[in-house]
Order: structure tokens, then sequence, then C-alpha cells
């Protein structure tokens, strides 16, 4: 749950290995076997994960917001999101009726 802020994500991850000589692996973009190049473990891998970090989060916010506002069309989905919001802002409304009364 979050109050509108933005959300702030603290991720660790630890370092990458040096591969001081190649190992047996598998070429993804031909699917034949290939051995794996010499790694330097110097360089930070931190922007790439944090690619994968930024879309896991915003994966998982999609998750929550269908759940909560989920149905069966996109247009479902709005329609039940803006009744949400209409609601919020009419309790607004009311409560600050009510604190100036």
């Amino acid at each position: 749950m979050t109050n509108g802020q933005p959300i702030i994500v603290r991720g660790v991850m630890k370092p990458i290995s040096t591969l001081l000589q190649g190992m047996d692996s598998v070429n993804l973009r031909t699917l034949q076997p290939e051995r794996s190049d010499y790694e330097r473990s110097d360089f930070c891998a931190l922007p790439a994960a944090s690619v994968v970090a930024e879309n896991v989060v915003a994966c998982e916010s999609a998750r929550a917001f269908l759940e909560k506002f989920g149905g069966d069309t996109l247009r479902e989905v709005r329609a039940a999101f803006e009744y949400y919001r209409t609601t919020l802002r009419s309790l607004a409304e009311s409560s600050d009726a009510s604190r100036n009364a």
C-alpha cells in the first residue's frame, strides 16, 4: 500500500565472480554449445540490475492495481478506477465539510 508518494526500493546484489577461464555454456541465439569468455569482476553490473529491479517493481505494481481494480476488459478496469477516485473525492469533500461546520 502506498500513500501516493514515490516508492523507494532498496536492493542489494553480490559482486559478479571473475571467470578466469571460459566455461562450457550455450549460445542462447543459436542454442549451440559454446565456451564462455573471460569475464572480469571489476566492472559494475548495478545499472543492468537496476533495469531488472525497476521492471519487477512495475510488474508487481500492475499486479496490485489489477487485483484492486481488475475486470475482464480495460474499459472495466478504467471504470472501477474512476469510481474509486470519485468515491475518494466525495469522502474528502464530506470530511472537509464536517470540519468546517
